[in-house]
């Protein structure tokens, strides 16, 4: 017989398996021994209390041996099926590679960027000299945005498709098996790209094909029905379906699509800043305390406030985490955020971001690139007024809500270096206002958090992609191009690891289901 509970437990509770088998005799009202063996199903931490608690949900095997996970999936060799090109190696493009293989597609994986162990040296380089690489960078490359920028795998879309069998394949390529009970799961920009590289191991396997530097200049076509792509080298590769998962910041395949009057349309996204406190902060602040404790993982938080109708958020926060440059271009200062494993790093960063909605750019009636270009020259601005090799604009939060110059700016975690700068002359006018009223009242409601002591590191553009790819909602295909599926987050379909993971399985199934 299995039984699950929900069980509250201490932080220095939480490994004590003794202590969580007779927590659960008592509940159950059955000797321990009769116990044979638990499964935590779920885990996460409530610190609404004067004492912080685990709030585990528990499966118990009472007389009968616990059953093991199979977490294996059969893929089958499709070295001789037909190809689906996937245009894109990040979480979307690899979920669908490994989704065609499931189904019997040969995926044919195309990728302007490098793998993960040569992309790492692009990472260096643009760190420490703030040069960036257009094809290879924190957005481009094997793994995409997700495997630099800190692995996380909280989403809220469990309505497009199943999150759980997203998380199996990591585990089974490698990831902790904490990912699958974690509330909040993470990965850890130390350990993903391993996880990425089992991924591509397993496609290479069973027949699949994984090309680098291999960037797509043209998507070609023959009366409405895709054909294949063109490569940059001038290299063609034919099949009769294209998944196009190319991430949030191709905008070359946005201009593409706009040369060739194929339909693609502005969309919202949101715009603001990056700021790191010192962990020790949001700790305090979180579990109540002068000290975190050892059982207690680095604090996070997350925070929203509506300001003259308009929706200001914290935005994939890292606890433990450093800030990174992400532009993908000469030019342009583009900040994210990302965490290791461990979290062990002194420093909590989030983008904190305003809503931009269509009518804040009044070209965006007659121009579909219009969001595109006003997220372009907030880059560009900040670029400008940081001075050059992706040295970031920034300013203490104080004395941004209160209209002062920083005399001085705390240490931090963003590599290339900051520069004390006015913010209000790097943000447009309505999304500074909305921040400097937002501030105080995020303030008001976690204690420390309004502080000179936090930094905003400007500027935080690519939450997700300013335009939209259309598709058909029952086939996901382009409405102009019969084969071509637009696919997550570069589509305007997904926002964040798992849910892209999800739309890309979700397009090779729907290629599948074409084929039937």
């Amino acid at each position: 017989m299995q039984q699950e509970l929900e069980l509250s437990v201490l932080p220095e509770r939480i490994s004590d398996e003794t202590h969580l088998l007779r927590e659960g005799a008592m509940k159950l009202h059955i000797a321990p021994e009769r116990i044979k063996g638990l499964k935590i199903r779920k885990r996460s931490i409530d610190a609404r209390g004067k004492r912080v608690v685990f709030r585990l949900r528990v499966l118990f095997y009472i007389d009968e041996p616990p059953a093991p996970d199979n977490l294996h999936v059969d893929y089958a060799n499709v070295a001789a099926a037909a190809p689906v090109i996937i245009v894109g190696a990040g979480p979307a493009g690899l979920f669908a590679a490994l989704r065609c293989l499931e189904k019997g597609l040969r995926p044919v994986v195309v990728e302007r960027g490098k793998n993960v162990q040569e992309r790492r040296r692009d990472l260096a380089i643009l760190n420490r000299d703030g040069m960036v690489n257009p094809d290879s960078n924190y957005c481009f490359g094997e793994g995409g945005a997700g495997t630099y920028s800190d692995g996380k795998l909280y989403t809220r879309s469990n309505k497009r498709g199943d999150v759980q069998q997203v998380l199996n394949v990591f585990v089974a390529h490698g990831a902790t098996e904490d990912i699958l009970v974690d509330a909040r799961p993470h990965i850890g920009t130390n350990k993903l790209p391993h996880i990425i590289q089992r991924m591509r191991q397993t496609i290479l396997d069973h027949g699949g094909e994984i090309h680098f530097n291999s960037r797509v200049t043209d998507i070609l076509q023959e009366g409405g029905n895709v054909s294949g792509v063109e490569l940059a080298s001038g290299a063609q590769l034919m099949a009769d379906h294209v998944i196009l998962a190319t991430g949030h910041s191709a905008r070359d395949m946005f201009e593409l699509f706009h040369r060739k009057q194929w339909l693609v349309e502005p969309k919202p996204f949101a715009l603001g800043v990056r700021i790191e406190h010192p962990q020790e902060i949001i700790d305090q602040a979180q579990y109540h305390c002068a000290v975190r404790g050892e059982h207690l993982p680095p604090a996070y938080y997350s925070l929203v406030e509506q300001v003259d109708e308009r929706g200001v958020f914290s935005f994939c926060m890292c606890p433990g985490g450093i800030i990174a440059p992400c532009a993908t271009d000469k030019g342009e200062v583009v900040v994210n955020g990302w965490s290791p494993s461990k979290r062990n790093n002194p420093y909590a960063n989030s983008g904190t971001v305003v809503q931009v909605n269509l009518e804040d750019v009044p070209q965006v009636a007659r121009y579909p690139f219009a969001l595109m270009d006003f997220q372009h020259e907030v880059e560009e601005r900040a670029y400008v007024l940081g001075g050059g090799n992706l040295v970031a604009p920034a300013q203490r939060m104080v004395d941004f809500v209160e209209g002062r110059l920083s005399s001085s700016l705390p240490v931090n975690s963003y590599k290339p270096g900051t520069k004390s700068v006015p913010l209000t002359e790097v943000l447009p006018p309505f999304i500074h206002d909305a921040l400097r009223k937002a501030l105080p009242v995020f303030g008001k409601k976690m204690k420390g958090y309004y502080t000179n002591e936090a930094i905003l590191v400007g500027v935080e553009s690519r939450t997700s992609s300013p335009v939209r790819i259309p598709r058909d909602r029952a086939t996901l295909q382009h409405p102009q191009l019969k084969g071509l599926y637009p696919c997550g987050e570069g589509a305007g379909y997904a926002g964040g690891i798992v849910s892209a993971a999800i739309d890309g399985m979700n397009c090779a199934d729907a290629i599948m289901l074409k084929n039937l």
